[in-house]
């Protein structure tokens, strides 16, 4: 059963769909199966990953609100092996008023990825800049949540709403006691600021040992890669971008005891 980790921060800017992106292609790299859920109606994951949102017939909306949909309809596979993507469209900016009546609006998210879960060794949510129903949604369907925290002044700021939200999901029995924090990831970090260095050391006073040690710092390739269509491994594998994100990968499967490479699963089996 495949592992379903969101990446959420309401606040913007912070390299959330950077990070949902080039995560989910690091560890397809690795040949683990993954599958990007783009939740943002901006829909910046999907054309990062070079799909014209405004071409897009069937997305995560209709996903979330058919609820006799086979979602295998709406992935599209992506020019990097291993990598799948269930995009997102600006129709999903009225999902949260559809949503409202249904029954059982907050699983709505997790019964739609429930149907595939099994086909993929992770799952990885791009959540929308805000708190509201979709990403309740996206948290209730998820094992765990990522925080990506800028490298910049304020970037504690607002950071109590997201934490006091997932002790909501986290307290509700009808939502998601099991939902864990994954870690927090200092994002945009660049070693020539002072300032920089004391929001490491802020975000790890906070937060102890839920910080990664990977830390992704300002990249050139990174900003480059999404005009492109392209992740950064497949942009630029060299680049500090690429390398930093391969080694968040490889962190993430050693705090969950998983071989580096999906090989490494396949020769213990």
């Amino acid at each position: 059963m495949g592992k379903i980790i969101s990446l959420a921060n309401q606040k913007g800017g912070v390299g959330k769909t950077t990070t949902s992106v080039n995560l989910a292609a690091s560890l397809a790299a690795l040949e683990y199966k993954t599958l990007l859920v783009d939740t943002d109606p901006q829909a910046n994951a999907t054309s990062h990953l070079g799909f014209d949102p405004n071409e897009i017939n069937e997305s995560i909306y209709d996903a979330i609100i058919e609820d006799d949909i086979d979602i295998r309809s709406i992935v599209k596979e992506t020019d990097v092996p291993f990598l799948y993507l269930m995009p997102s469209h600006i129709d999903l900016v009225g999902a949260e008023v559809d949503m409202i009546e249904m029954e059982g609006r907050n699983h709505l998210m997790k019964a739609a990825l429930d149907q595939v879960r099994n086909e993929y060794d992770f799952i990885i949510i791009d959540c929308s800049p805000s708190l509201g129903l979709v990403t309740i949604n996206a948290l209730t369907a998820s094992d765990s949540v990522i925080i990506p925290v800028q490298c910049e002044y304020f970037a504690l700021e607002g950071l109590g709403k997201l934490i006091n939200t997932i002790r909501i999901v986290q307290s509700n029995a009808n939502l998601n006691p099991e939902l864990e924090i994954e870690g927090v990831l200092l994002t945009m970090y660049d070693s020539r600021l002072s300032l920089a260095k004391n929001v490491v050391a802020d975000v790890k006073q906070h937060f102890a040992n839920r910080v990664f040690e990977t830390v992704i710092h300002r990249n050139i390739r990174l900003s480059e890669a999404p005009s492109y269509g392209q992740p950064v491994i497949a942009y630029d594998l060299r680049s500090k971008g690429a390398i930093n994100y391969m080694n968040l990968a490889k962190e993430v499967l050693t705090r969950n005891n998983l071989p580096l490479t999906r090989l490494g699963v396949v020769s213990n089996n």
